[in-house]
This record gives structure tokens, C-alpha cells and sequence, in this order.
């Protein structure tokens, strides 16, 4: 199996780096967090005039997929510069609206990025249900189009916004597909981590090279060079298991690259925390931006421990 990004793929997460670099996602990020949506709006529309949201959407509905593979590389860019939103949630959205009704109702406008989706069980806190037109709660008897939210609360990331959907709404489907939306989600929460980690290690080595102690930069110590290298080595491995669950889909492998990715990118931002001092903890300084994503999304979609029960389920 090859795990090598082809010419077309390397060239369009070349062109998502080249977009978002231009597009100050951290001022986008803050806005977010205060709720001021215009700059994130923008940037979404954007992200979907490139396909990437079309990825997750089938031909048939105005999409260009279901293509797993392109979303995970997209996503590991939408993760590198920290974009806000309820993008796994979107992508799960699109994989639960499998009935044709709904598909045809909801899913072109998901494809063109005219609206954004979150999902949650019924009651419980959804990511983004402020900004989303489509709130989906999963309630005993099937898939509802929540009629509208709670009170908006913060939460450690700031481009994840909280709030409760409110019960009862429009029965959309009595068989929603639930275990395809959850390996979706989670193999988009994978690729955005890894995503995350690759930054955090970027800013990093970027960061140990400028700043001196002893009048040499602290990079060169070779205690920092092992903890930088660590980091490095986490999400290389991790990198084919993401790119290799998108080729299968299968709920184990999606599961092994997520809880892989998570956790090399959590500990990335442990090591960039260390390694960037006090200034690491100030929520001014954008390293912060991803130190909370990081943590946000090692939970997202399944603990680590509910990722491992996976990968064994699907061994045994």
C-alpha cells in the first residue's frame, strides 16, 4: 500500500498553505472566540471556493467525493494554521445526511460552504452551534434538525465554541448512519491534529533558534535537540497511519491514526510549551492558539482510551 502523496495532492495542500498563510488565521481565531464572525466567515468561504468541504460530499449532491484521502490533506493544512469553525463536524454532518431528502436539501450548500453543520447528541453540548445554520442532535429516535441553541460558553479552545442544542425539532432520518459519521469525524479531528503538531513543532524550532542563553542559541543544547527530535519522530509515525486510515476507512485504522496523531500532537505542545518559557503561557503570544487546539482535539471524537477500545475491537 503507498502512503506517497501524488503530484495533484502535494500541489493542493501547496495552494491551502499559500491561502491561509495570506489570510492571518490567528486574528480570524480571536474574533472567533469573542464572536465576531465576519473574518472566519470569509476564510470559511474561501476554504470551500478550494473543494475542501466538496470532498466529503457524494457527485450526486454537488459534491466532488467521497474522496478521504484529499480531506485528510486538506485538513492537515486547515490544522496547520489553526482555522476556526466546526470543520470535523461539518464533515460528519455530511456523512449522516444519507437519506435522499435531506442529502438533496442540505449537502450542496454544506459542498459550496454556504453553511456550516455541528452535531451532538440531544442536550449535549455542540462545537460552533451559533455559527452553524445546521444543528443535528442525535436523540433515541434518530437524527433531528435541532430548532436552534443554549447559551454560548467558552471553552479551552477558543475557535471551538460551545453550546447545548435544544431538544425535540424535525425527525430527519430514523436510521441515521452514525458509525460512518463518527470515522469521518475522526479521521478529520486526525488530520487537523496533525496539522497542529506539525506548527507547533515549526514555531518551535523557529523559536529555540533565535532565543539565546549563554550567548548561544538555546537550540543548539543538545537536551532541546532530543526533545525537538522526539517530537519529530511522533508525527512522522503518525503521519502515514492518518494518511493510510483515509485509503481503508476502516473504524480501526481511523481510530489507531487518531489517537496517534492526537497524542504526537499533544505532546508536541507540551515540548513547545517547555521550550518557549513564560511566554508560552501568555494567551496574547499565537503559539497559544494551537496549544488549545492541541488539547481540544486529543478529546474530540473519542478519548484516547475510546480510540485504543477501537483499534482492539477491530484486531480481534
Amino acid at each position: 500500500m503507498r502512503f506517497l502523496l501524488d503530484t495533484e495532492q502535494r500541489a493542493f495542500a501547496a495552494s491551502l498553505d499559500a491561502m491561509l498563510s495570506a489570510a492571518d488565521t490567528p486574528a480570524a481565531v480571536r474574533e472567533w472566540g469573542r464572536g465576531e464572525r465576519a473574518s472566519g466567515l470569509a476564510l470559511w468561504s474561501r476554504i470551500a471556493e478550494a473543494g475542501v468541504f466538496a470532498l466529503a460530499v457524494p457527485e450526486a449532491y454537488e459534491g466532488l467525493g467521497p474522496r478521504p484521502v484529499d480531506l485528510a490533506v486538506a485538513f492537515v493544512q486547515l490544522g496547520r494554521h489553526a482555522v476556526p469553525g466546526p470543520l470535523a463536524e461539518t464533515v460528519a454532518a455530511a456523512a449522516l445526511l444519507h437519506d435522499p431528502g435531506p442529502a438533496e436539501r442540505f449537502l450542496p450548500a454544506l459542498a459550496a460552504g454556504k453553511s456550516m453543520a455541528t452535531l451532538a447528541p440531544e442536550g449535549s453540548y455542540a462545537v460552533d452551534g451559533d455559527a452553524a445554520a445546521l444543528r443535528l442532535a442525535l436523540a433515541a429516535d434518530g437524527l433531528r434538525l435541532a430548532p436552534g441553541h443554549g447559551p454560548v460558553r467558552p471553552s479551552l479552545d477558543p475557535a471551538r465554541r460551545l453550546t447545548r442544542l435544544l431538544p425535540g425539532g424535525e425527525l430527519l432520518t430514523a436510521d441515521p448512519p452514525v458509525d460512518r459519521a463518527l470515522c469521518w469525524a475522526r479521521l478529520a479531528t486526525a488530520a487537523q491534529a496533525l496539522g497542529v503538531g506539525l506548527a507547533l513543532l515549526e514555531r518551535t524550532v523557529a523559536y529555540v533558534g533565535r532565543r539565546v542563553q549563554f550567548g548561544v542559541p538555546v537550540g543548539s543544547f543538545q537536551a532541546v535537540k532530543h526533545r525537538l527530535a522526539d517530537a519529530k519522530i511522533a508525527l512522522e509515525f503518525a503521519r502515514p497511519l492518518v494518511l493510510g486510515a483515509a485509503v481503508t476507512m476502516s473504524p480501526a485504522d481511523v481510530a489507531a491514526a487518531k489517537v496517534s496523531a492526537c497524542e504526537a500532537a499533544y505532546a508536541t505542545a507540551r515540548t513547545a510549551l517547555q521550550l518557549h518559557g513564560a511566554i508560552g503561557y501568555t494567551a496574547e503570544y499565537d503559539l497559544s492558539l494551537w496549544l488549545t487546539k492541541a488539547r481540544a482535539l486529543r478529546t474530540a471524537w473519542g478519548t484516547p482510551d475510546a480510540c485504543r477500545a477501537e483499534v482492539l475491537r477491530g484486531r480481534t
